[in-house]
C-alpha cells in the first residue's frame, strides 16, 4: 500500500528542489525528516512540509508510519511567470520566475 502528497506551483525552480529531493529518495521517513531539518536550503522547508503530509495521508490509510519509507520522490517543473526588467537604450531582459510541481510517494518496508 502507498500514500502519495503531492505539493504544486511551488515558487522554487525544479533544478534547485532536485537537489533536496534526491537527498531522501530511497530511506526512510525518520531519516528523511532529520536530513530535512539540518539541511540549509529553502526548498528542504517546504519538502519537510509535504512529507508530514504524506505520513499523515499514510495514517489515514491505517499504515504503519514506522516502516514508511520514500518509494517515489520527483520533482517536474510548472508554470513559468515572465517577467521583464529594463535594460539600457530602452531594451528589456526577461525573467523567468519557474515553479515546480513536487510529488512523494511513501510506501511500507517488507521486512524479510
Amino acid at each position: 500500500m502507498e500514500a502519495r502528497a503531492i505539493l504544486r506551483y511551488v515558487r522554487i525552480a525544479p533544478r534547485k528542489t532536485r537537489l533536496v529531493i534526491d537527498l531522501i529518495r530511497g530511506k526512510n521517513v525518520q531519516e528523511a525528516i532529520a536530513i530535512l531539518t539540518h539541511l540549509p536550503r529553502s526548498a528542504a522547508k517546504v519538502v519537510k512540509k509535504l512529507l508530514h503530509s504524506a505520513v499523515s495521508n499514510a495514517e489515514q490509510k491505517n499504515m504503519n508510519v514506522d516502516e514508511l519509507k520514500v518509494a517515489a520522490a520527483y520533482v517536474n517543473q510548472g508554470p513559468t511567470l515572465k517577467r521583464f526588467r529594463a535594460r539600457a537604450m530602452g531594451r528589456g531582459n526577461v525573467i523567468r520566475k519557474r515553479t515546480s510541481h513536487i510529488t512523494l510517494v511513501l510506501s511500507e518496508e517488507v521486512k524479510k
